[in-house]
């Protein structure tokens, strides 16, 4: 009997001390486990905060490089808004300006077709003519200039069935081509402020640069020169029974001309 319950003290003896070994193995795993898990959390911490900087980061600078690439669209596309509105309007211009030199080449008449245009053109006859002078080079009308024309136009008044022969001259000194231009400016200013002032219908012109091909005056002296930078002005009329009217280039004073 006494043997028996010394075999079942060792027995619980024994068994407590494996519970208590378990135990003891259990709180050293748990133990070893938590420990581990906070090593590892410690050192991923710091690379999940730099991988979340470093998206952070790579969010805004594509933000702005879309932001960028959008605000460059738009100033291209401004820009060439721009060209091309520049582009039109000097398409326009140009448009308006052919226009206004076809209109003008349309409006009056060139000496050169003269024979062509008017019938019978041995029966006009002259019935004053005036010569304005112009500085060298310039094809602008002075005040002076502008009160000789407009005591020209007085015979105009009492003329019937007339045209005015334009004739545009330069003097010896430059291009050939250049002069011929320059001329046909010169005739033009005087058709212009004549047909301005008064109203004079635009079939009545016929004009024509000559350049310098056919001098008043020696291209050896500056007088002479100066008197080649000229516009003639002929009034013409085909009725024979007009009387014809005083010359305004007779009461013209040579010493007077610019």
């Amino acid at each position: 009997m006494s043997s028996n319950i010394r075999l079942d003290s060792t027995e619980m003896k024994i068994r407590s001390a494996c519970t208590v070994f378990l135990a003891s193995a259990f709180v050293v795993a748990c133990t070893v486990g938590c420990s581990s898990k906070n090593y590892v959390r410690s050192q991923a911490a710091p690379i999940i905060q730099q991988t979340n900087e470093l998206d952070a980061k790579t969010a805004a600078d594509h933000r702005n490089i879309v932001d960028t690439d959008e605000r460059a669209q738009k100033g291209i596309a401004g820009a060439q808004s721009a060209a091309d509105t520049a582009n039109q309007h000097a398409l326009a211009a140009g448009q308006a300006a052919d226009t206004a030199n076809q209109s003008a080449q349309e409006a009056y008449n060139h000496v050169d077709s003269l024979t062509g245009v008017v019938a019978n053109l041995d029966n006009y006859k002259s019935l004053s003519d005036l010569d304005v002078t112009f500085r060298f080079d310039k094809a602008t009308l002075t005040s002076s200039d502008k009160k000789k024309l407009d005591d020209f136009a007085a015979n105009l008044t009492s003329a019937r069935s007339y045209i005015l022969a334009v004739t545009g001259g330069t003097d010896s000194t430059g291009d050939a081509n250049y002069n011929y231009q320059l001329s046909q400016r010169r005739a033009d200013a005087v058709v212009s402020y004549l047909a301005a002032k008064y109203n004079i219908p635009p079939h009545k012109f016929y004009l024509i640069g000559i350049g310098k091909d056919q001098a008043v005056a020696s291209n050896r002296t500056a007088a002479g020169r100066a008197q080649n930078r000229r516009v003639n002005i002929k009034l013409m009329s085909n009725m024979s029974n007009q009387q014809p009217a005083t010359s305004a280039a007779a009461t013209t004073n040579p010493n007077g001309q610019l």
